[in-house]
């Protein structure tokens, strides 16, 4: 369990930009298109994109959720709306939530 929790959590998540970076292949980028794109967004150099210390940061200053939630930071589908709109995208489970309280 502790090395499956490790991989999900690492680059592939949201630990650094994985989970950001994955998205946007999602979309029909390639890695290396994927990770310029996001890293421009982010504002920060595609290889800090793994840094875990400069996402935490960036995650925390952008409010695009952590693996832990400070109390008034954005997390579950909030996080989602705050990443959708940094990164233009139209994200399913965001848009369903949208027409659910609509």
């Amino acid at each position: 369990m502790i090395a499956t929790h490790t991989l999900a959590s690492g680059m592939g998540g949201l630990r650094t930009a994985g989970d950001l970076v994955a998205r946007m292949q999602m979309t029909g980028m390639r890695i290396a298109e994927a990770k310029k794109y996001v890293a421009d967004k982010l504002k920060v150099s595609v290889r800090e994109l793994g840094d875990e210390i400069v996402m935490n940061e960036v995650r925390d200053d952008l409010n695009i959720g952590r693996v832990v939630s400070h109390h008034g930071k954005a997390r579950g589908i909030q996080a989602q709306m705050n990443i959708g709109k940094l990164l233009d995208l139209d994200i399913n489970s965001v848009k369903r939530f949208l027409d659910k309280i609509n």
